[in-house]
């Protein structure tokens, strides 16, 4: 093909057969898409198709089977040519699908014109990844992870022509040891298939030999932490637990819009890639965790911390110890101290979800990244205005998502962004049983969640939390609050009733400290995804009449 001034592509298009009929398809470089129409007056509006190139899976020199051969009594005397494109198929609910399309000539080297050219388009997708390395965990989703992989997830990486380097843990902390010795810098992702446990290994372990190489101390709660470029892949395996306990099922509801192994797959072929904020959690100058969904304090912890006792139940485990919990009605005093993120744009009241090309998440990275510049982290963290309040709480959730999930499909704060440099801090403060019922319900429900007077949400980009047991021995929040913080909310006096101490769940995890320190690290890990699609209806190639009805 013959190249336009500045090195553009021009249009190719042909006249190439599919099923019986002679369609007019078209490649389109400058407005990145492959098209085909009936060149005839139309009479389905499904029979003008399109695919975009970055969706194109591969494509394919295709021998007509005996069925396609008999396609007309002039082609049966020639010898056809053909090429099948297979693409991503987008469906209802976020759920993607790998489909296919044969376009047939008499003409070989009009074929390979069309192979040659739609090939050239690939290898420019340089976000695609090449080689990957994946983690299996064979004990998860009841076992299921191991098969998965390899009847719907392997087949589409070696259809996309994606070598892998497979292992299969056998023992926890395999996966985060692992990546603590191989040469990582040779992979382009790294893929967990699995349930909760196998993502934590793999997110510790990746952003934590990034630190390491880059020499940071992980124990410095005020580290300005390396971000790490190589992206996570998660292919949720086998039945997940539906809850919002902040599991894969819920990265991935937030991320990509549905928990679905295929789908997974087919955004990292693409080579989809969506920045997400993690939190590091410190005691005393020591490194506990990183959370990148839900902290939770109170109420959620004590489900987890029940739930770990009756593994033996299985799923419904949650259930049974989620109805106890609520039963018991415990509240727990303490004080919380946190730094507003004056840096971002919008509020967790407002109405805007977070979704693909999210403006604030874009807007808000700019701004910190401006005043990290400009005043530099440790001048900006030791003078901004620290806040504090004293009470009692059923519950306190710090979430960097929104942790949707199909049970809560707003989830627990519906406008948190991923990759906004803060999270949001949601404190239920000691109410009746009735009114928490009433707050819980409406997690699944389209009203507003934040609208009693007993729940307080804020914006932040650190908190700290000692709990009223731990405040006599770790004074440590309080005495750094005599000297910076400038704003004291009390609203109840203190009580010595009901001094005991609940769990931090921790992105399904409990943590042995109550007294934690909290600090959100602006997009320093990314993912194999690319947020909600807002309208995720068939944009590429195909609508309700699919080019397999027309074949």
């Amino acid at each position: 093909m013959e190249r336009l001034p500045g090195g553009r592509r021009p249009r190719l298009v042909s006249s190439l057969g599919l099923g019986r009929r002679s369609w007019e398809v078209t490649l389109d470089e400058e407005r990145g898409r492959l098209a085909w129409r009936d060149p005839r007056p139309p009479r389905r509006a499904g029979e003008n198709c399109f695919v975009p190139i970055s969706e194109i899976i591969s494509v394919e020199e295709t021998e007509l089977n005996k069925k396609q051969r008999n396609i007309g009594k002039w082609q049966k005397m020639t010898k056809l040519h053909a090429f099948t494109v297979y693409y991503v198929k987008k469906a209802r609910n976020h759920r993607w699908r790998c489909s296919d399309v044969t376009f047939w000539c008499v003409d070989e080297h009009l074929c390979n014109q069309w192979i040659q050219a739609l090939k050239e388009l690939l290898e420019m997708q340089k976000s695609r990844p090449k080689q990957l390395l994946v983690y299996i965990n064979p004990y998860g989703g009841k076992r299921q992870g191991k098969r998965i992989y390899e009847q719907k997830v392997a087949p589409l990486f070696s259809l996309a022509s994606i070598s892998t380097d497979v292992v299969i843990t056998e023992h926890a902390n395999h996966a985060k040891d692992n990546l603590f010795e191989v040469n990582i810098y040779k992979y382009d992702g790294v893929v967990c298939v699995g349930g909760d446990g196998m993502f934590s290994e793999v997110m510790h372990g990746l952003v934590g030999r990034i630190q390491k190489d880059s020499g940071i101390d992980q124990n410095n709660p005020k580290a300005s932490l390396v971000q790490c470029n190589i992206r996570i892949g998660i292919i949720p395996a086998g039945i997940l637990h539906q809850d919002c306990k902040g599991s894969t099922d819920c990265i991935c509801y937030s991320t990509v819009g549905i928990s679905d192994p295929v789908t997974s797959a087919l955004h990292i072929i693409v080579g989809d890639c969506q920045p997400l904020d993690v939190s590091s959690v410190h005691h005393n100058n020591m490194f506990l965790k990183y959370s990148v969904s839900l902290l939770g304090y109170g109420f959620y912890g004590d489900i987890l911390k029940d739930s770990e006792k009756k593994r033996w139940m299985g799923p419904m485990r949650y259930d049974y110890s989620g109805f106890k919990t609520f039963l018991s009605h415990h509240y727990y005093e303490g004080t919380i101290a946190y730094q507003p993120a004056k840096h971002t744009l919008g509020s967790p009241r407002d109405k805007d979800s977070c979704r693909t090309g999210c403006y604030i998440c874009k807007k808000s990275e700019q701004q910190l990244a401006e005043q990290h510049k400009d005043c530099g982290l440790k001048h900006e963290e030791g003078e901004e205005e620290w806040k504090v309040i004293k009470g009692k709480f059923l519950a306190i959730n710090a979430v960097n998502m929104s942790c949707a999930c199909p049970r809560s499909p707003k989830g627990l704060s519906p406008a948190a962004h991923l990759a906004d440099g803060s999270a949001d801090l949601i404190l239920v403060r000691k109410c009746s049983r009735f009114d928490f019922l009433r707050y819980l319900v409406r997690h699944t429900n389209q009203d507003d969640q934040f609208d009693f007077p007993f729940v307080d949400v804020y914006r932040v980009k650190s908190f700290q939390f000692t709990s009223k047991l731990s405040e006599d021995n770790e004074s440590n929040v309080m005495d750094i609050g005599k000297k910076r913080f400038g704003q004291f909310c009390r609203d109840h006096p203190a009580c010595c009733c009901n001094i005991v101490n609940s769990t931090w769940n921790c992105d399904g995890e409990t943590l042995d400290s109550s007294a934690i320190e909290v600090r959100v690290h602006c997009q320093l890990m990314k993912l194999f995804a690319r947020g909600i699609e807002e309208n995720c209806k068939d944009e590429a190639a195909y609508s309700q009449n699919s080019a397999e009805q027309l074949l």
